[in-house]
């Protein structure tokens, strides 16, 4: 009898809490926004550029549901139709990696902006999994929730304000532009309305000329205030971002209010921002933007770790540019940044085998770069 009692309650033991209800919306939505709440199942650490594998785990749920959304996702020439964040919580520095803590709650954001990626998520969170497996790091999904309303590109256009208003852009994590072959680390207001305009005419269905338009950004937006911080980042799977974060208001001088259509587009494309992010790198966390004031935390020691990678493989990409140019080494740019990444999240900790699933390159390959860039390193410090 004992023995039969103990099986009885094995049977009965609780099981992991799963989501009891999840967000939808219309089946003509274009664009929504979701934020998971997750929990480490146990403490754990957690490598500096763990947002490759967010978006690595994010784009391997879409393959096993729609293997040919998955296919443009990753090879489409056009921009990407969604975004993710990194994660905000309770991320601790230990050592050279990040500790994630039991019992804590850490928020996620994904962020759709085409009617292909919108009916995706419908799907997906039918059939959700429980567990978000990031390498080494188990989180298990507690709670999805609506972060960003679902809309159409239309409504955006029809919820023009009555009367003319400024509008705060937060930069909640790290925002860059490219220019002219270099990374541009300011909101000027065009480069930031051609982020923006460049989804639009992408996804929107109502492509506007963008010549004439970023003219009359250029001439008609005023920045009233801004509370900006540079920093050096590691971002995406090679190579480092010089970017910033912080907020800035502007908004439009009375000789550009005379252009209505002009107007309307620039307060459709101001509510498109918390969408689509600002700037590149937006699949891998950068860019993240919201519609109110949020002042930049104090640097924290989680964002010295982070800008610690990005310095020193900035610090070494121009070693060893300038060393390839010297003996003659030709794709010199691509593969200084990609020795640079190896052996900067190499000296951070991480295995090899990590750094060769990130960057999609076989470990021999990724073993024999840190032997050359390490090499290459002892020489020009001799």
């Amino acid at each position: 009898m004992p023995k039969a009692a103990a099986s009885t309650k094995c049977k009965t033991e609780p099981q992991p809490k799963f989501p009891s209800s999840l967000p939808t919306w219309a089946d003509d939505t274009e664009l929504v926004g979701l934020v998971f709440e997750l929990e480490p199942t146990t403490s754990t650490s957690l490598y500096s550029q763990y947002t490759i594998g967010l978006h690595a785990w994010f784009l391997d749920q879409v393959r096993q549901l729609n293997p040919e959304l998955s296919a443009y996702l990753h090879d489409g020439e056009s921009e990407k139709p969604f975004n993710i964040s990194a994660l905000s919580g309770q991320l601790l520095a230990s050592g050279r990696q990040l500790q994630l803590e039991a019992k804590q709650i850490y928020r996620w954001h994904v962020n759709a902006l085409s009617p292909r990626v919108v009916q995706f998520l419908k799907q997906w969170l039918t059939e959700l999994p429980q567990i978000l497996d990031l390498r080494d790091a188990p989180l298990q999904i507690k709670q999805v929730s609506i972060a960003h309303p679902s809309a159409t590109y239309a409504q955006l256009l029809q919820l023009s304000p009555e009367k003319p208003s400024n509008v705060n852009f937060s930069f909640v994590s790290p925002t860059s532009f490219r220019r002219k072959g270099h990374h541009f680390p300011l909101p000027v207001p065009v480069n930031l309305f051609h982020s923006y305009l460049r989804r639009w005419n992408d996804f929107s269905g109502m492509p506007i000329e963008p010549e004439p338009f970023l003219d009359w950004i250029d001439e008609g937006v005023i920045i009233h205030q801004h509370h900006l911080e540079s920093m050096k980042v590691a971002a995406g799977k090679r190579g480092s971002v010089t970017g910033f974060t912080g907020v800035m208001s502007c908004g439009l001088s009375k000789p550009a209010l005379a252009n209505s259509d002009f107007t309307q587009l620039f307060y459709a494309l101001a509510r498109l921002a918390p969408y689509c992010g600002t700037g590149h790198k937006t699949t891998f966390g950068l860019g993240q933007t919201r519609l109110d004031w949020v002042e930049p935390e104090v640097s924290s020691p989680i964002q010295v770790l982070t800008n610690l990678l990005g310095e020193r493989i900035d610090e070494l990409t121009a070693l060893f540019t300038a060393q390839r140019k010297r003996t003659g080494g030709d794709r010199t740019d691509k593969i200084a940044s990609t020795w640079a990444t190896i052996l900067a999240r190499r000296e951070m900790g991480e295995s090899l085998q990590v750094i060769s699933q990130d960057l999609e390159m076989p470990y021999a390959t990724v073993k024999t770069y840190v032997k050359l860039a390490r090499r290459m390193l002892r020489t020009l410090t001799l």
